[in-house]
C-alpha cells in the first residue's frame, strides 16, 4: 500500500458525515519517537482487541516523528488492512494529533492511548467492560505511575494549579488512556478551539463517566517531551483557555491594593494631625512605586494572554495539516 499523498488537505470535523463503513472498534494513537515499539503495540492491539471484536482499526497518526516512524506505520498498513496511518505536515503536538486521528476514526468505540506501551494494550479489555455497564466514557487511574519523581511531581503541581484556577477537581493520576463511545467522540470533535487538551475536553463534554484503576507499564523508549518549561506553558495555555479567574484574580488585587492605599492615606493624615512631621523615606517610595508599577505590568501581561488567544482564535487556522496517508480519506465522507 502506498502512501496517498493530500498535500493541503483538512479535516474540519465541523459537520462529518458517517463514514461509509463503519467498524465496532477505533483505536487512536498519536506517535512522536518510540518508532520501535510500534511493532510490539500493534501486535498486543491485536491480540487484546480480537478479544472484543475482529472488526477494528488501528490509527496511527505520525506527529512529524523525528525517528522513522512514518515508515513503520507505512509497513504495519501493508502488513495488516486494518492499520490506518495518518502522516501531518510538521509537529502539532500530542493533543492535535488525538484531534486528527477522531476525526478520521469510524468506530462506535475509540480507544485514544499513547505509543511509547506505558499504557498498555491488554487493559482495554478491562476499560471496554467497564463500558459496557452503561458509561460513555471510561478513563484509566494510573495508581502506580511507572514515571520518575520530577515527572510525577511535576504532574501533580500542575493540576493543583489548574484545580485553582478553574474550580475543578481533575485527579493527576488520569490520563488520555481510555474508552470513548461514539457520542462522545463526536461531541469533542465539534470543539475546533486552537488550544487543545483531549483529556479536558473529555471531563467538559460530560456524559456518563467512570474511572477504573489499570496497570501502567514503563516507557520502552525514548523519554517524556514534557519538560518544565512545557508543562508551564502547557499550565498557562490551559488556564487561559478554561477560566477567567486569572482576571478575577488581578481585578481583586488591584482592588485590594487601592483600597490598602486608602486605609494607609488616612493613618498618614491622622500621624501628621497627632505628630505634626512629615513622613520621610526615599526607600520605601521607590519600593512602593516599583511594587505598583509591577503589579500593573504584570495585569496587563495577563490580559494580554486573554487578547492573545482570542487572536489565534479568530485566524480560523486549520488544527492540523495532514500530508499524506495510507488510505484514502475521501471514502469515509
Amino acid at each position: 500500500m502506498i502512501p496517498r499523498q493530500h498535500g493541503s488537505y483538512e479535516r474540519s470535523g465541523e459537520k462529518l458525515q458517517a463514514p461509509v463503513d463503519k467498524v465496532d472498534f477505533s483505536v487512536v494513537v498519536p506517535v512522536y519517537g518510540c518508532s520501535s515499539c510500534l511493532y510490539e503495540l500493534h501486535e498486543r492491539l491485536r491480540s487484546s482487541l480480537r478479544t472484543i471484536t475482529e472488526n477494528y482499526e488501528i490509527i496511527l497518526v505520525n506527529d512529524a516523528s523525528p525517528t522513522a516512524s512514518w515508515e513503520v506505520i507505512c509497513e504495519l498498513s501493508k502488513q495488516d488492512s486494518r492499520v490506518r496511518g495518518i502522516n501531518l505536515s510538521r509537529n502539532f503536538g500530542q493533543h492535535y494529533a488525538i484531534t486528527a486521528g477522531l476525526d478520521f476514526s469510524r468506530g462506535d468505540w475509540v480507544v485514544v492511548m499513547d505509543c511509547d506501551l506505558q499504557d498498555q494494550p491488554e487493559e482495554i479489555i478491562k476499560l471496554y467492560r467497564k463500558a459496557q455497564e452503561g458509561f460513555d466514557v471510561v478513563v484509566g487511574l494510573r495508581t502506580e505511575r511507572q514515571d520518575g519523581f520530577f515527572k510525577k511531581l511535576g504532574s501533580k503541581a500542575f493540576y493543583v494549579v489548574f484545580d485553582y484556577f478553574t474550580s475543578s477537581n481533575f485527579d493527576n493520576r488520569l490520563g488520555n488512556f481510555g474508552v470513548y463511545s461514539r457520542r462522545v467522540v463526536r461531541s469533542i470533535c465539534s470543539m475546533r478551539e486552537q488550544n487543545r487538551s483531549f483529556g479536558l475536553f473529555a471531563l467538559w463534554v460530560g456524559f456518563k463517566r467512570a474511572e477504573i484503576d489499570i496497570l501502567h507499564g514503563a516507557r520502552k523508549e525514548g523519554r517524556s517531551s514534557y519538560n518544565l518549561r512545557r508543562l508551564v506553558n502547557l499550565a498557562m495555555d490551559n488556564i487561559v483557555a478554561h477560566s477567567n479567574k486569572l482576571l478575577m484574580l488581578t481585578v481583586k488585587i488591584g482592588f485590594l491594593m487601592a483600597m490598602s492605599a486608602v486605609l494607609f492615606s488616612f493613618w498618614l493624615a491622622f500621624r501628621y494631625f497627632i505628630s505634626g512631621g512629615g513622613v520621610t523615606g526615599w526607600t520605601s517610595l521607590m519600593v512602593s512605586i516599583y511594587f505598583t508599577a509591577g503589579l500593573m505590568i504584570t495585569c496587563i501581561g495577563v490580559v494580554g494572554l486573554y487578547v492573545g488567544k482570542i487572536f489565534n482564535e479568530v485566524k480560523g487556522r486549520p488544527l492540523y495539516i495532514v500530508q499524506s496517508t495510507t488510505f484514502d480519506p475521501e471514502q469515509d465522507s
